[in-house]
């Protein structure tokens, strides 16, 4: 790791990453394992992960937007490789001759995607997505058949070949959740009357990272693990991250910027919402919203300071937060743990998201590429 001191980092553990594919995949062993590393990997660093991911075993990789894809491939990756986040309009072409899968929820973007491939005289690899009930992208089940006669009219032809059958669950995180067992059955129809039409896929494809640890009958062909991958918990009511044999993979910290003694009664950031109550040591940790710290962590925020978990003190800043020490010393320069695995009893970023009403994947991927990413655990060294 480079030791030149810095203001704030974010150290990812790839090796840890690649233990957590390992499990997950041994979590659905009759199923390829889709890592899916949008959102710059959830604020990982998309191409070190991708490439750190495929190192694990993931014959797959899943991006959101095909900006994201095709990032992907001018980095150097070769492998199958799909995106679904669709705009009209938006770069089929490029995609279809990149060799990434697209996916199509409606006759809009069948059509788009036919046009490309026949105005670059390629077969379109592409999925179709199924709303079985998640209510977001996806066809609906009432213009389900008429979006596969259109897709097999066109694979006929040779301008696509439709390589998925996908949808999405909605309360996979919530055990015991009827929608669970509505949404596979509703797909399973989706699915047969597809096969029954000629259609013929590569793959099936239904789990996400909470369905992939604990729906095995929702594995199909395919499985799509995105928080899990990073060694988050998709649901602390399903168990912790170490329950699923995960480890996180993202540690947050930063070098105390001051370091002072302030007397009883003294207000603290914007606001004054923290008047300390006596005679006190105040720390400065230089990170704050603008480096992806929630504003709304003010008063609540969990850090490691000094040996001890604190509490930010007042308002969260644009560059900054308060915490207070008490009577324990600190000097400029020692770290402040916003977030690890836990190891050195530093809070997780599962103990931020409880802290501020949010979700872990929040907590990761708002973290701004103004805190730089430091690797390390790859191929058995560090480097960044």
């Amino acid at each position: 790791m480079d030791e030149t001191p810095m203001r704030a980092r974010a150290v990812v553990d790839l090796a840890a990453l690649r233990a957590n594919v390992r499990a997950l995949r041994d979590a659905a062993p009759t199923a390829e394992l889709m890592a899916v590393v949008k959102a710059d990997a959830y604020g990982h660093g998309m191409i070190p992960c991708a490439r750190a991911a495929r190192k694990a075993g993931a014959s797959w990789l899943g991006a959101a937007t095909p900006e994201e894809a095709l990032g992907l491939r001018a980095a150097g990756d070769t492998g199958r490789l799909m995106c679904w986040l669709w705009t009209p309009g938006g770069p089929w072409r490029q995609a279809i001759e990149a060799d990434i899968d697209v996916s199509a929820s409606g006759l809009w973007a069948l059509r788009e995607a036919v046009a490309a491939a026949r105005a670059c005289g390629r077969t379109a690899r592409l999925h179709l997505k199924a709303d079985t009930g998640l209510g977001r992208s996806g066809c609906q089940p009432a213009d389900w058949p008429a979006l596969v006669d259109e897709a097999r009219a066109a694979e006929a032809e040779g301008a696509i070949r439709v390589t998925g059958l996908w949808s999405h669950f909605a309360c996979a995180d919530e055990p015991g959740h009827p929608s669970i067992g509505a949404q596979l059955s509703v797909f399973r129809e989706m699915v047969a009357h597809a096969e029954q039409a000629g259609l013929r896929p590569e793959v099936r494809h239904l789990a996400n990272s909470p369905a992939t640890l604990t729906v095995p009958e929702s594995h199909f062909d395919l499985v799509r693990t995105g928080i899990a991958t990073y060694g988050i918990s998709p649901s602390p009511e399903l168990g912790t991250a170490a329950d699923f044999g995960l480890r996180p993979v993202m540690t947050l910290s930063a070098a105390l910027a001051s370091v002072k003694r302030v007397p009883g009664g003294h207000g603290v950031s914007y606001g004054h919402r923290y008047v300390t109550p006596g005679e006190t040591t105040l720390a400065l940790v230089p990170v704050g919203y603008g480096d992806g710290i929630p504003r709304h962590a003010s008063g609540t925020g969990p850090v490691l300071v000094a040996g001890k978990w604190r509490t930010i003190a007042g308002t969260v800043a644009m560059d900054q937060f308060v915490v207070d020490l008490g009577g324990d010393t600190a000097a400029p320069g020692d770290e402040a743990v916003l977030f690890g695995p836990g190891d050195r009893g530093e809070p997780t970023a599962e103990d931020w998201a409880r802290a501020v009403g949010s979700i872990a994947y929040e907590i990761v991927t708002r973290i701004s590429a103004r805190i730089p990413r430091v690797y390390v655990g790859e191929d058995g060294g560090t480097g960044n």
